[in-house]
């Protein structure tokens, strides 16, 4: 029987167990591409179920719809081989069916057990996070780590990647200054470590400290942005910051030649396009079209109903570009997820639908009813996933569509919860200016 790198049970050949490291290195750093490198050692050696589970797990963790096909086929390829494979190999055929199926936290669950089983397999852990993160279950963002950590020391191989994946977990924890420590350590040991140097930016996003997060990131991003299928994702936290400094054009440059290079093949992408172009959009920036960049990705996804935040960033921009019979369509898929089966029934009428209608108000100039929708969800959106940095496009459109109401009481409220965040910001500032004046003619 070999094991792979870090002395976890395989039951393929030893030279296979290598050549899944390597691939499994890669999806650790979101480095380009572990799903051709497994595609090649499956070619040459068809029996590795762990390299069909593997493959599984990655397509499943896509929450897209769009690579179902490829999903279905690892997963049938698992299946067909699971009597020879051990526990663990199971384990995860198991996990990755779960997730398929739409039952995301019994697939986070079972990659837990696996890492609670063998607190050395770093793909485990990762997974789990992963599940956690579209879970929306910050604590357990930092406890899934927390709990391999002592069974790790300095020197094993990946120790940097589970730095970096714990300062992640620290950070949506609130647990700021050992999340930034953590998390500059990992890249400072491994400067392609995305996932570590995304974390130390969401801690400058949440502090307010746009000027240090764009530097920080700039300056790391040679290690971490070539090859990389994560990079749009990172350089779409530089582009927040630039947005938050007031530099405009700074962020429209960021969309143009980092965040759409990937051409938006895939939902996770495309959510970062819209919750871009959004927070400009909703401030009564010019875009100019590049709405249309990013609404066929979400047209082409029309109905697949397999995650409510991915249809609440399409429904962004359906809203933005007027397209009303996608808006009608995204809403009527988040009602069939709503009454079916799965985690995402539960996503879907808690905050999808809420959202998607506000959203929907906002764009018809309802601003009294984009908040009455919205208000009560923005309290509850962990519960339909994302990171903290992600669930404040709630908070951003909320600022904007009390002030557009003319409720002079709740934009008051609104921007005071802003600049107690980030006082410094020119967005809140402006913020508060227009909601201040809105404040005069009651105190006359």
């Amino acid at each position: 029987m070999a094991t792979d790198i870090r002395g976890n049970p395989l039951s393929c050949t030893a030279a296979a167990a290598e050549r899944l490291d390597g691939a499994i290195a890669k999806f650790h750093a979101y480095l380009a591409d572990p799903i051709a490198d497994i595609d090649a050692l499956l070619a040459e050696e068809p029996d590795c179920v762990m390299g069909h589970a593997i493959r599984a797990g990655i397509l499943a963790t896509t929450t897209d719809k769009a690579f179902d096909a490829e999903l279905q086929s690892s997963l049938a390829a698992a299946q067909r081989l699971a009597p020879r494979a051990n526990a663990r190999e199971r384990a995860y055929i198991a996990a990755a069916r779960h997730f398929a199926e739409g039952r995301m936290q019994d697939a986070t669950e079972t990659w837990s057990g696996i890492a609670i089983e063998h607190p050395r397999d770093l793909l485990a852990v990762q997974f789990a996070q992963l599940g956690d993160f579209f879970l929306g279950q910050s604590q357990m963002l930092r406890d899934r780590v927390a709990r391999v950590l002592p069974s790790w020391h300095r020197d094993m191989p990946g120790h940097g990647f589970l730095l970096g994946m714990h300062a992640f977990g620290l950070e949506e924890c609130g647990d700021y200054a050992r999340a930034e420590a953590a998390g500059r350590e990992a890249v400072a040991r491994n400067p392609q470590d995305g996932w570590a140097a995304h974390a130390v930016a969401h801690v400058m996003e949440m502090q307010g400290r746009a000027a240090e997060g764009a530097a920080f990131m700039t300056e790391t991003a040679p290690g971490w942005s070539p090859d990389s299928l994560f990079a749009y994702h990172n350089w779409w936290h530089v582009a927040l910051f630039c947005i938050d400094r007031g530099d405009i054009a700074g962020a429209l440059r960021l969309f143009d030649e980092r965040v759409s290079a990937g051409g938006f093949g895939q939902a996770l992408e495309a959510i970062d396009g819209s919750a871009l172009l959004w927070r400009l959009w909703v401030l009564g920036h010019d875009v100019g079209d590049r709405w249309s960049r990013v609404a066929p990705a979400w047209s082409a996804r029309l109905g697949h109903g397999v995650y409510a935040f991915n249809d609440a960033h399409a429904m962004m921009a359906f809203v933005a570009t007027g397209d009303r019979a996608a808006q009608r369509e995204v809403i009527a898929t988040l009602e069939r997820a709503a009454a079916g089966p799965g985690t995402n029934a539960m996503m879907s009428r808690d905050v999808g639908l809420p959202l998607a209608r506000g959203l929907a108000a906002f764009g018809q100039g309802d601003f009294a009813a984009a908040v009455a929708h919205i208000l009560p969800a923005r309290g509850i959106a962990n519960r339909f996933g994302g990171s903290h940095a992600q669930r404040d496009v709630l908070s951003w459109t909320l600022c904007e569509a009390a002030i557009r109401a003319g409720d002079a009481r709740m934009a008051e409220a609104m921007v005071a919860e802003r600049l107690a965040l980030k006082e410094g910001s020119p967005v809140a500032q402006g913020w508060a200016a227009r909601a201040r004046a809105l404040a005069r003619p009651l105190a006359a």
